[in-house]
């Protein structure tokens, strides 16, 4: 069949689209005659107990085996994935991959050469730097859609200039004005009423001024990553965004053999969690590089049911004068997902 939104073409059973995201309704409705089909983790059968040590595959029966601590397992056999949850193992529903297009060690060298000598990084390294090793393996994501609302307040740097030079500008010809009746009694009376007429107006008016402070809001959509394996948060990127338009349904059969596709250890509990918190910060940076003088600022997050993505992810590790280098490569895109060790 096909999507009703984007038009690609999808598995008879998909619920969601892998392309857009759309969710689809079904052809004959549920029984309370609306047509749209209600999806929640708790419709979700069970496939084992949540103390399980022996799990058989939902689509094609294999046995699986969770290692100890491992939350997410992909079938070796047919690349249908099940999580743990508070209640047990269900299916995922939605699992998706991205292509592999940088499937040597050759071509990704090259990409780091670039980067490490003339790219984005702008810096002469490569040439001077050892590698210590190299390896492609699928990672899996959980791909958390968070949608944030931001308010705050700040202070208006242009309202504080306005109004501090047109203090100066009254003082300078009130000071004149008063200044100009003589007499050292009145001189001295003049000061002290100057000192408390400045005072005043910059505490009413001036740095800080209830009437310079303006309210705004920062409303942004994500689709957040939060890698799935714990192993590997120090890797966890932050301000990075893979190309979702390019994924499709996962297929084992598209992976090269000898290439390992990790299970994970990340609930999809704990990923949302951890992309809620992940997106403020990213909030709350956005609007501090934008306004200096803010005030307060508060984040509303809806954070929905995440999908499981399975990217080709390479790993580079490279010494340079004693000082270990990491990189971490989108293996589709070809793009620099994580650095550790540049500064």
């Amino acid at each position: 069949m096909y999507c009703e939104k984007c038009g690609s073409q999808i598995p008879d059973d998909a619920i969601f689209c892998p392309k857009c995201g759309f969710k689809l309704k079904s052809e004959s409705g549920n029984s309370n005659g609306s047509s749209e089909l209600a999806v929640n983790a708790d419709s979700r059968p069970l496939v084992a107990a949540a103390d399980a040590q022996v799990l058989k595959c939902p689509s094609c029966g294999a046995p699986l085996k969770p290692a100890l601590g491992e939350m997410i397992i992909t079938c070796e056999y047919c690349g249908a994935s099940i999580t743990l949850n508070t209640d047990g193992w269900r299916n995922i529903q939605k699992h998706t991959m991205l292509p592999l297009s940088y499937a040597t060690e050759d071509s990704v060298l090259t990409l780091i050469k670039g980067y490490l000598d003339r790219g984005l990084l702008r810096r002469h390294l490569e040439e001077e730097s050892k590698n210590e090793g190299i390896s492609l393996a699928f990672i899996p994501y959980w791909i958390v859609p968070v949608s944030a609302r931001t308010q705050f307040t700040y202070v208006s740097a242009a309202a504080e200039a306005g109004s501090l030079a047109g203090t100066a500008l009254l003082m300078g010809l009130m000071g004149g004005a008063m200044g100009g009746r003589g007499g050292r009694g009145l001189g001295m009376g003049v000061g002290m009423l100057d000192g408390m007429m400045v005072g005043g107006m910059v505490m009413g008016g001036g740095m800080g001024g209830r009437g310079n402070v303006r309210a705004g809001n920062l409303d942004q959509s994500y689709n957040f990553p939060v890698v799935a394996v714990k192993g590997l948060l120090m890797y966890q990127p932050r301000d990075y965004t893979f190309d979702l338009q390019a994924r499709v349904l996962f297929d084992v059969s598209k992976i090269p053999k000898g290439i390992n596709v990790l299970n994970g250890d990340v609930s999809e509990d704990a990923a949302k969690y951890q992309a809620k918190t992940y997106v403020d910060q990213l909030q709350n940076e956005k609007v501090h590089q934008q306004y200096h003088m803010v005030q307060k600022i508060t984040t509303v997050d809806d954070v929905a049911d995440p999908e499981l993505l399975h990217v080709p992810v390479w790993f580079a590790k490279f010494s340079h004068k004693g000082k270990e280098i990491s990189l971490i490569l989108d293996g589709s895109n070809g793009k620099i997902i994580n650095s550790v060790g540049l500064s």
